[in-house]
Formats: C-alpha cells, sequence, structure tokens
C-alpha cells in the first residue's frame, strides 16, 4: 500500500517555465506575484511504508493556507433573477383584495356573533317560559295565593278553626278590613313577572260573603219586595245594596253567600230546587216560595250563589276548597288555550303529512295499524318493518292457503320494547287480518 510523502524540496521560481514543464507541475498563486511550483517527484513512494507515517503533516500554516482552492459561495455561482416591479393598478389591486378579504373576515366575525346572540336569547326566552309554566303549577301557583280575612269576622265564635286549618296548612293569609264588602273573604295572587319591582298583587275575582241567618233573611225580604214593587235594583238598609255596589264597580266578580245556621237544615230535592225546611218556615216566618224565587233571581240574574252551612267548619272547607280551584286556574286556562300549546311545532293535527316524493307512507301505514285496540307502536313498528305497505301485506295473505295461516301470519313476528321482546301473538295477528280482509262493514274486529 503506497502513501503519498511530504514533499522535501520546495522550489521557487521567479522566471516563467516552458510549456512542457507545467505538465508535470501544479502551480498555485502565492503573495506578491511569486509563484510557488511543487514538482511530483518530490512525493516519492516508499514499498514499506511506515505505519506512523501515514498521515500527511503541513509543514507550516502558510502552506497550507496556499495550497487550499479558492471556494465560490452558491449565490455568486447562480445571479438571482431581477425582480419584475408591479405597476400603480397592481399595487391598488392587491390592496382592493386585502380590504375586501379583510372586510369579509369582518362580515363573518360579525354574522357569527349575531348568531350567538340570537342564540343566548333564544336559551333565555326557553328558560323563562319554562319558569313561567313551572310557576303555573297548581303546588307552586298555591304558594302565590294570599286569603284576605276581614277582621270582623273573627268576632264570631268558631272562626279561629279557619286560621288554623290555614296555618296547617302553612298557606299565606292576611287579615284585614275588606272596603268593598265587609264580612268577606276575598284571594290576592303575586304575579312576579308583572310589575317593575318584580312583584304585584292582583284580586281574585270570586269573594265569599258570610251572612248569618237573620241578616240573610233581612236580605231575602228586602229582594222580595223590590221584586214584587218592580222597583229599581237599589235594595237600600241591606248587604244586598253592598253586593249590588260591589258588582257594578266589577262585573266580573263573583259572590258567593254562606249563610251559617247551626240550627237550619238545608237541603236539596229530586228536582234539584233549594228549599229550606219546615223549621225555617215556622221561626222566621217566611214561606218557602218566596226564598226559593229570591234564590233563582239571584243566581240567575246577578250570578250569585248561596250555600247554606252548619257552622265555621263548613265554611272552612269551602274556603279551602275554593282556595285549591284558584291554585289550579292558571294552569287549566294554559291548557284550554286555541292554539294548543302542548302541540309540537310544525306537526301536523290531522296525523302524518306526506310529501310529493312519497316519504311519510310508512307513518301513516304505522298509523293505520295503531287505531286498532291494543295495537301498541312497538307492534305496528315490527309490522310495517315486515311489510312496508298494505299491498304487501295483502299478497302475503293471498298466497297463503288455510284461513289459520293466515289468521297467524303476524302471530311470529318478534317486538322490541324497553329492552324486552315479545311475539306479536295470535290474537292481534287475527284482528289485523279481519281489519284487512272482512268485506262487512259493521264486523266487530274483537
Amino acid at each position: 500500500m503506497s502513501v503519498l510523502r511530504r514533499a522535501e524540496t520546495w522550489e521557487i521560481s521567479e522566471s516563467e517555465d516552458s510549456d512542457a514543464d507545467t505538465t508535470n507541475k501544479e502551480s498555485y498563486g502565492g503573495r506578491s506575484g511569486h509563484i510557488v511550483t511543487v514538482s511530483c517527484t518530490d512525493f516519492k513512494q516508499d514499498p514499506t511504508p511506515d505505519p506512523k507515517s501515514q498521515i500527511l503533516q503541513p509543514t507550516s500554516k502558510s502552506a497550507q493556507t496556499s495550497l487550499s482552492p479558492p471556494r465560490l459561495n452558491a449565490r455568486e455561482c447562480t445571479p438571482s433573477p431581477a425582480r419584475k416591479r408591479r405597476s400603480k393598478e397592481e399595487i391598488e389591486a392587491e390592496k382592493e383584495r386585502t380590504r375586501e378579504r379583510r372586510e369579509e373576515r369582518e362580515r363573518q366575525r360579525a354574522v357569527k356573533a349575531r348568531e350567538k346572540d340570537q342564540k343566548r336569547q333564544e336559551q333565555q326566552r326557553r328558560r323563562e317560559a319554562a319558569e313561567n309554566l313551572k310557576s303555573l303549577r297548581p303546588e307552586n301557583c298555591l304558594k302565590c295565593l294570599t286569603v284576605c280575612i276581614d277582621p270582623a269576622l273573627l268576632q264570631q265564635d268558631g272562626s279561629d278553626i279557619l286560621l288554623d286549618t290555614l296555618v296547617s296548612f302553612e298557606w299565606r293569609f292576611s287579615i284585614e278590613t275588606q272596603q268593598q264588602l265587609p264580612h268577606s273573604i276575598t284571594w290576592m295572587r303575586e304575579l312576579p313577572q308583572q310589575a317593575d319591582d318584580g312583584k304585584n298583587m292582583v284580586e281574585e275575582e270570586q269573594v265569599v260573603l258570610v251572612l248569618k241567618l237573620t241578616e240573610f233573611m233581612d236580605m231575602v225580604i228586602a229582594i222580595k219586595t223590590m221584586l214584587d214593587s218592580d222597583e229599581e235594583e237599589t235594595g237600600t238598609g241591606s248587604v244586598f245594596s253592598l253586593v249590588l255596589e260591589c258588582l257594578n264597580r266589577d262585573s266580573k266578580k263573583v259572590v258567593t253567600l254562606l249563610v251559617i245556621d247551626s240550627q237550619t237544615q238545608y237541603r236539596v230535592d229530586a228536582c234539584g230546587m233549594y228549599s229550606l225546611n219546615q223549621t225555617l218556615h215556622s221561626s222566621l216566618g217566611v214561606d218557602c216560595i218566596y226564598m226559593e224565587e229570591v234564590l233563582v233571581y239571584l243566581q240567575l240574574c246577578k250570578n250569585i250563589s248561596v250555600v247554606f252551612l252548619d257552622g265555621w267548619q263548613e265554611v272552612t272547607d269551602h274556603v279551602c276548597a275554593v282556595t285549591k280551584a284558584l291554585s289550579k286556574r292558571p294552569f287549566k286556562l294554559l291548557t284550554e288555550q286555541v292554539e294548543l300549546p302542548f302541540c309540537v311545532d310544525g306537526s301536523w293535527a290531522s296525523g302524518v303529512r306526506v310529501e310529493r316524493d312519497g316519504s311519510g307512507l310508512v307513518q301513516v301505514w304505522s298509523k293505520q295499524i295503531q287505531q286498532l285496540n291494543r295495537v301498541s307502536p312497538a307492534v305496528a313498528s315490527t309490522v310495517t318493518a315486515a311489510y312496508p305497505s298494505p299491498q304487501l301485506l295483502l299478497q302475503a295473505y293471498q298466497s297463503l292457503a288455510s284461513e289459520e295461516e293466515k289468521k297467524s301470519l303476524l302471530a311470529g313476528l318478534l317486538v322490541k320494547n324497553g329492552g324486552k321482546e315479545r311475539r306479536v301473538g295470535p290474537e292481534i295477528s287475527a284482528r289485523i287480518y279481519r281489519c284487512f280482509t272482512a268485506k262487512n262493514p259493521q264486523l266487530v274486529l274483537d
């Protein structure tokens, strides 16, 4: 193995060598215009090289620098192409495109913000509607009612039963003077959504007037005298005048007279007419027919109901019944609205809507099967999945020979409902068969 050894001598010539000598020499440019010539013959080949001398060692740093060839930069080797200058119109067009992109991004950002705001408002409206519907439930609406009792009623014996019952039920009540109609009981409802301060009290239409039997008989005599003399409806000097004034101020008021007397027995006969017994006639000297005429007049002409009670226990029961009825009233009014708020938006009241492309026919077919007694939606879905149209079911019936096979065609279908599996059964299968194949319109399917 041959290696190159370091040159032992360096020949520096100041004159130009001949062309023949340059073939065996390599020339490199040195400092101050001198030429450094290295002869190839100076490198000798050693037949037995020394392993320690296999590395070339330059003599000096200057020789190492003079022997290294110059390196060129890649950028200097490949000249960069000349950049084309844009015209003023191109610059303006680029600015216009940038401005349009920026406006489009702002427009999309505004649309997203508007949609987010609308979604937030819709969620707020749904939340308020849910809270409003929850407040209209009877158990919650009962907490918003206040029973207003005239203090003059608490002076009667047995009136403490009413207060004790209201306290035991934890119902709200207040004792305040009734200016419009003394000796009466009214109801106030709290409506949080109606006022600016968050609360508002609204008086209910129901008014209960508690009278003794003697006070009621004075009113009966005044009404009877008015009816016999054909006078105007004044009833001056009696409780009836106060009732008339209350009804004239507010025609929507519904007044109920509770007549208390423990010795009077009031009953309803078979004909449904109110009548007093012989005890009332003998004790007060009032004919029963007069009483019935007054009751009919109050009921039909003035919408005033009269109820005869034995004592304050029955008065308390009547007040509790009216309070519970008032608590159920808002929810009932909501369900009785014309627009039927419980229906889903977009649904069709007549059933399933069928489009022009035929979508919806499977739902109609399922609804048709569900019209049969004791056929659940799960059973109907199973039948429609096996036979997607009535024509396919009729063709399946026609392909069978015996009547028993036709009746039990659908009996083996598997119905899945709530993780449980069962069969349609022979009874429902036979009923469906009779429904679609019978020619008698009066045939009873069950």
